[in-house]
């Protein structure tokens, strides 16, 4: 009985833990991630105080714990899908798009959550500082592996440089994120396409197979 009631109990502060973080995601994407606090969310989560603070512990781990989840959803959104698509150019043409329809879509309500903390905690130091620097560079070096592959198997020009690409196309993405949420429309997603597929026809041995953006 006993440890029935123990499993209860962290299933229990373990759904409470995921409702909290999925709040706390939203509010860092259009806020910061300096706008958490656990009164704020024990009121308008309907928890108390104390059992929030539990989860954490201190705000540092709550905003750590929140960058975690917010790279979680964002594997979940963006990367993982990109696996169902072939290695070369092909994939790279679907990260992106994966990409700008995870922020044209608003998983996160501020747009993309890392373009938001980044800004944020840019020129700051600390662990928060240093987890978000990670999940940056994180997206970068997949873009970099994905461009990468697409090169070695022939699909990009042999001189092609893929850090130099995949800066270019991830400046290509978080502008439309940026100009997208800062206006409140969606042009900038359909630019940033034509601008993809071009920069990567271009790039491409084979511009056939890189899809053009009507």
């Amino acid at each position: 009985m006993a440890g029935t009631r123990l499993d209860g109990r962290v299933e229990r502060g373990n759904r409470t833990r995921q409702l909290v973080l999925r709040r706390t995601v939203d509010i860092a994407s259009v806020e910061g991630l300096e706008a958490l606090s656990v009164g704020r969310l024990a009121t308008e989560l309907r928890l108390s105080k104390s059992g929030v603070f539990a989860l954490f512990g201190s705000k540092q781990e709550l905003q750590l714990a929140t960058v975690r989840e917010a790279a979680r959803i964002y594997v979940e959104q963006v990367i993982r899908p990109t696996a169902q698509t072939p290695a070369g150019i092909a994939r790279v043409f679907r990260l992106c798009e994966l990409w700008l329809d995870y922020s044209q879509r608003r998983v996160f309500p501020g747009g993309c959550f890392f373009y938001e903390v980044i800004a944020e905690f840019d020129a700051r130091s600390g662990p928060v500082h240093d987890a978000v620097v990670r999940a940056q560079r994180d997206w970068t070096d997949h873009v970099e592996r994905t461009v990468t592959e697409a090169r070695d198997l022939g699909d990009l020009h042999p001189d092609t440089d893929a850090p130099q690409l995949a800066f270019e196309l991830i400046a290509l993405m978080e502008t439309a994120n940026a100009v997208s949420v800062l206006h409140n429309e969606t042009v900038a997603y359909r630019r940033a396409r034509v601008a993809i597929s071009s920069r990567l026809r271009a790039a491409a041995t084979d511009p056939s197979r890189v899809p053009e953006v009507p």
